[in-house]
């Protein structure tokens, strides 16, 4: 039988070794709440564990866009999964949750069970950069529905935070100050844009951009910011947080703060990624819309009151962070940036 599906497209052994492949990776992201092994039917987290009065569940879904493409292309699997994990978890703590645990979905042509290892080695190691629990997954071998050698991935990460904890914005105030933490890259947005630009440019991604390769500079994991975020909450009440994805600086920071609020925000400070700036440079962007389609250097803000500004800043630096103070909360709606 087991013939005849491989006959079909499917090969069993190979995702029996994929799985067996996978399991030193998933081990090291586990947390003392997990109840039960890799290879059930649902993975089961026990929630008493937390010792929350009032806890509220937290969940967010995403994938890396076409970043994936760049990947496969470059026949590069290790780092996509960082990205999957990035983009989940960068979304949930906005709330002030805690991520728990997250669950993974790869969808491929065909089973290569050392490729499905580096990616799951990604996903593994975003968890353990996220303090998340990797529970469960799925690898699902569809010919038909993927090009050879093309694959998808997409993840689901849940947290909590205490219900009178939870951070959605209401508290924001004019005069709040917004702090900036920098980006590694590109991330995971405006993949569609870069792809155009390297096309158009007939561009050979093993160039150089100073310490690294093109490729190395496009396929640098999303940052993530779980750990800086959890050690600022132990120093200072944070108003607001948005994870500044697709959309950039215009639309993320308004999904913040409450819609009669705006911000003014003066960017002279941050440090734009090298390959940011080789983008906008070789496909002539205006400057306007790469600051609504790219991170340009800053991947997360929170807000805090100008009293606090100290306090945070020195919080993120002693948790490894780079900030930089880029704006305030204004009366007026909308996003205004200096020079733009």
């Amino acid at each position: 039988m087991s013939e005849q599906y491989k006959q079909a497209g499917v090969d069993i052994e190979a995702g029996y070794e994929a799985v067996e492949r996978m399991k030193s990776h998933v081990q090291k992201t586990m947390r003392k709440e997990v109840m039960n092994p890799l290879g059930g039917f649902g993975g089961a987290f026990d929630l008493s564990q937390l010792n929350m009065k009032a806890p509220v569940l937290v969940s967010g879904t995403d994938g890396v866009g076409t970043k994936l493409k760049l990947a496969i292309d470059a026949n590069i699997h290790g780092t996509i999964g960082v990205d999957a994990v990035a983009m989940c978890v960068n979304d949930i703590i906005t709330t002030g949750a805690e991520p728990l645990y997250f669950l993974d979905y790869l969808a491929l042509n065909k089973v290569v069970p050392e490729h499905v290892e580096q990616i799951v080695k990604g996903v593994a190691d975003g968890c353990v950069q996220s303090e998340c629990a990797l529970i469960g997954g799925e690898t699902a071998e569809m010919g038909e529905m993927y090009g050879e050698n093309e694959y998808d991935i997409a993840g689901f990460a849940v947290g909590a935070v205490e219900k009178d904890q939870y951070i959605d914005g209401r508290a924001t105030e004019a005069g709040d100050v917004i702090i900036g933490l920098h980006s590694s890259g590109v991330h995971s947005n405006g993949y569609s844009l870069v792809r155009k630009i390297l096309n158009d440019n007939n561009t050979d991604l093993n160039e150089r951009l100073e310490d690294k390769t093109l490729i190395e500079h496009l396929l640098e994991p999303t940052k993530i910011y779980v750990r800086a975020i959890k050690a600022l909450k132990e120093e200072v009440s944070i108003k607001a947080m948005s994870h500044i994805t697709g959309g950039g600086f215009y639309e993320n920071i308004p999904r913040a703060i409450p819609e009669h609020f705006g911000v003014k925000l003066d960017v002279s400070n941050v440090r734009i990624p090298k390959i940011i700036n080789w983008l906008i440079n070789i496909g002539e962007i205006d400057k306007k819309e790469a600051y609504n389609v790219f991170n340009m250097g800053i991947g997360f803000i929170v807000v805090v009151s100008s009293n606090n500004q100290e306090t945070a800043i020195d919080a993120l630096k002693l948790a490894g962070e780079d900030p930089v103070v880029i704006g305030t909360v204004t009366d007026t709606k909308g996003v205004e940036i200096n020079g733009i």
